[in-house]
């Protein structure tokens, strides 16, 4: 995974993160994407409504670095 210094991280606009408002999970390249997905059940104080958003944010980053995701909802995460 591409290292995100704090310098960059900090300018990183709120858009690039999955969870924009706690600046959780950002979206930069594949390997970001694949780290939000594994790590997406371990963000604590969200609420689903933020969950739901986070997810297609996801969804949208995945498609546009070429990530495979075949959950259609975070709900699946885990569920085989």
């Amino acid at each position: 995974m591409t290292k995100l210094d704090e310098a960059k991280r900090d300018k990183l606009s709120e858009g690039r993160f999955a969870f924009p408002e706690q600046r959780k999970e950002p979206l930069e390249d594949a390997s970001h994407v694949r780290n939000a997905i594994a790590r997406f059940d371990q963000v604590e104080g969200v609420s689903d409504d933020e969950r739901d958003a986070a997810w297609r944010r996801i969804k949208d980053a995945a498609k546009k670095h070429g990530v495979d995701v075949s959950e259609k909802s975070w709900r699946e995460l885990g569920k085989k």
